[in-house]
C-alpha cells in the first residue's frame, strides 16, 4: 500500500492501493491505514487539486476540509507517486 507521505497528516494517513490504480487519481485516508469499507475516506483528485468526497469514511467535516486544502497544497507532488504505478490521470468529473 503506498503512502503519500510517510507521516500521517491530519491525523491520517494518505494512500492508495495497488487495486486504486485502475480509476482516475485519488486519495484514501483514515487513522490506521488499512483501506476497509466505512472507515476509510475517498477524495477524488481533479488536475487543478481540488476534490471531490466519494466517501466519507469516519472522517468529520473538520477533518475533511483540513485533508481537501492539505490535497490542495501538495497534489503534484503527490500525482507524481501515484503516475509511478498508474497511467490513469485526474478524475475528470461525472
Amino acid at each position: 500500500m503506498p503512502k503519500y507521505y510517510p507521516n500521517k497528516v491530519c491525523g491520517y494517513w494518505l494512500y492508495f492501493t495497488a487495486a486504486c490504480v485502475i480509476e482516475a487519481m485519488h486519495v484514501h485516508a483514515n487513522e490506521d491505514g488499512k483501506l476497509r469499507e466505512g472507515c476509510a475516506a475517498k477524495f477524488f483528485v481533479k488536475a487543478d487539486g481540488s476534490t471531490e468526497v466519494a466517501d466519507r469514511g469516519v472522517l468529520t467535516q473538520r477533518d475533511i476540509s483540513r485533508i481537501q486544502e492539505f490535497i490542495k497544497l501538495h497534489y503534484l507532488e503527490m500525482y507524481r507517486s501515484w503516475s509511478e504505478l498508474s497511467d490513469n490521470g485526474f478524475y475528470l468529473g461525472h
